[in-house]
């Protein structure tokens, strides 16, 4: 390690002398004659690699100065090597666990010197290569956990848009929802009803898993889907299977998988159960109240809102606060009360995101 960094401190300048001598033909040597000065050095580019640092100095001695180095987060990493006149164990055993590396008892002998230093500039380099390497993995982690990430929302949407292309109406459908459903999420984060299963994590799954809730529609006629006016009742029981059609072909890509993907499992709940109302008089299972998952019940409100400000071949959207009260009017019986109370206190929001999104340019109800 010829080019390293080698700080020198001691206050009497024959020692000074003397160590500057014997390193300065192998290394870059600085030095200085007080704690101060040594602790300025120190934290200035280019720092030290290693520090020799007498313990003996008047005003600031040596075991206050490491106690700053190791203090200070941009110097605790450079090695120290005592040099003493001081021989006592319990004197040596007070460096070592400030932090010294090393000890060096005067009066010196160069062949030691060199090879205690060249022995703890080997160590930092070594720990600093570990440094690197570990620098370089994690950001190589971070990297790769990023590009799986990528390439999960991208495949989530590629199914949710395969399942919209079944239906050409609902057009960005999938991003208004998924942006409900967080409003709601975070909003009911810090409610008692709520505040044991919605935190950031299970909202960021929330927001994944909701684009995937008509997934099922991809098994549904184009006869029925497609259909512009009232559907028969025969061809609405065929309607209603999506649901379970969903959360079935949901359920398969879980068996298929090697390890448990946490967003599916609520993807499977809310594509299975977002029909289902408060009440009991949804479908497929007809659930009552806490009955239907959290995850189903928020896909709920956010599904018959957006359903509501829509265009469809077969109705007009909506005004945005005829809407509302058509929400208002579901309360404890199509929804849950507090999703509802979330939606209201959020009503603006829900408005705005209807408006980015929207499938009509300039649409402003």
């Amino acid at each position: 390690m010829a080019d390293a960094t080698i700080l020198i401190v001691d206050d009497e300048p024959a020692n000074l002398a003397i160590l500057v001598k014997l390193l300065q033909p192998a290394y870059r040597v600085l030095a200085a004659n007080s704690g101060e000065r040594a602790l300025h050095i120190a934290a200035s580019d280019p720092q030290p690699d290693l520090i020799l640092l007498d313990v003996m100095m008047s005003g600031m001695d040596g075991y206050e100065v490491l106690a700053r180095l190791k203090g200070n987060p941009a110097t605790r990493d450079i090695p120290v090597i005592f040099v003493t006149t001081m021989s006592a164990t319990e004197d040596e055993e007070q460096g070592l666990e400030l932090g010294a590396v090393d000890y060096i008892t005067k009066p010196l002998r160069a062949a030691i010197v060199l090879a205690r230093v060249r022995t703890h500039l080997a160590l930092k380099r070594a720990s600093d290569w570990l440094k690197d390497q570990n620098a370089f993995l994690e950001a190589e982690v971070a990297r790769r956990m990023a590009d799986n990430q990528l390439i999960q929302d991208v495949s989530i949407h590629a199914l949710a848009h395969l399942a919209e292309t079944r239906d050409p109406e609902t057009g960005n459908h999938i991003r208004r929802t998924q942006s409900y459903v967080a409003v709601l999420a975070q909003r009911l984060r810090t409610h008692p009803r709520f505040s044991s299963h919605l935190d950031e994590h299970s909202i960021q799954l929330l927001t994944k898993s909701a684009p995937l809730h008509d997934i099922g529609k991809v098994g549904i006629p184009d006869h029925i889907l497609l259909k512009p006016g009232k559907l028969t009742p025969e061809e609405w029981e065929i309607m209603k299977t999506h649901a379970k059609m969903g959360s079935d072909s949901i359920e398969k890509a879980e068996r298929d998988s090697d390890q448990p993907v946490e967003f599916l499992s609520l993807a499977k709940e809310i594509a299975h159960w977002h029909h289902e109302k408060w009440d009991g008089s949804g479908y497929p299972d007809g659930l009552t109240s806490d009955a239907i998952p959290l995850s189903a019940r928020l896909m709920a409100l956010a599904d018959v809102f957006d359903a509501l400000v829509s265009s469809r071949v077969y109705k007009a959207a909506l005004p945005f606060g005829q809407a509302r009260d058509i929400i208002i009017e579901g309360r404890g019986m199509h929804f849950d009360p507090d999703v509802v109370d979330a939606f209201l206190a959020n009503f603006d929001e829900f408005v705005a995101i209807a408006r980015r999104y929207s499938d009509e340019e300039g649409k402003n109800r």
